[in-house]
């Protein structure tokens, strides 16, 4: 997993509240157990039509936000089914960070683990931050994970909470394989141990 110290991007305005995870990516891409791949069907039923061609009015189909790496979203974001595979398109279309008055607890908790960071902030801050992401291209946010704050494109500052273990991990790179590679030197002395302790095992 990459790790995610700071990040400088631009961010998508998507105001709506109650974005689940049948939106994020439909049920009928969640055939795949590859994390890649599935950012071409980010939002697949409001970026594209019936017959595949792109929709112009989505915000992630306008030119100045086609190469976001910031999400700020209405309340209750990832609500819905449990589906793994939101985060994946997410983090496969290149989105790394996801602002939101709230968000759904296991969506909240899947986004940590594949290298995205949720934010949580005051809806009277989001707003801000929303009509800061509305000025297109030219604006960009700084997500400083160390620092936790967000600067918006005029310089404003907004400190934002997040728990420690996750923010270690997130800094460092760490998925759940990680840490558990983290202990390898503990796992390999141990199991040298158990062989010789019980050689007929």
């Amino acid at each position: 997993m990459d790790k995610f110290e700071k990040l400088s991007g631009i961010a998508a305005p998507m105001p709506l509240i109650n974005i689940d995870t049948d939106m994020i990516i439909p049920k009928q891409f969640l055939k795949t157990i590859k994390r890649s791949g599935l950012g071409v069907n980010l939002f697949d039923e409001m970026r594209y039509d019936g017959e595949g061609n792109e929709i112009p009015d989505f915000v992630l189909n306008k030119p100045a936000y086609r190469e976001s790496e910031i999400i700020v979203a209405g309340d209750n974001f990832g609500c819905g089914s449990s589906r793994e595979h939101a985060p994946w398109a997410i983090k496969d279309f290149g989105i790394k960070c996801v602002i939101a008055p709230s968000f759904a607890d296991i969506f909240f908790n899947n986004c940590f683990k594949n290298g995205i960071l949720p934010i949580v902030l005051p809806q009277e801050q989001v707003d801000v931050l929303m009509k800061d992401a509305e000025k297109g291209a030219n604006a960009r946010m700084e997500v400083d994970l160390e620092a936790q704050t967000i600067t918006t494109s005029d310089g404003e500052v907004f400190a934002f909470e997040v728990d420690a273990f996750r923010k270690h991990c997130l800094l460092n790179g760490l998925d759940d394989i990680g840490l558990t590679m983290e202990k390898a030197p503990a796992i390999e002395a141990f199991e040298s141990q158990a062989a010789q302790a019980r050689p007929w095992v």
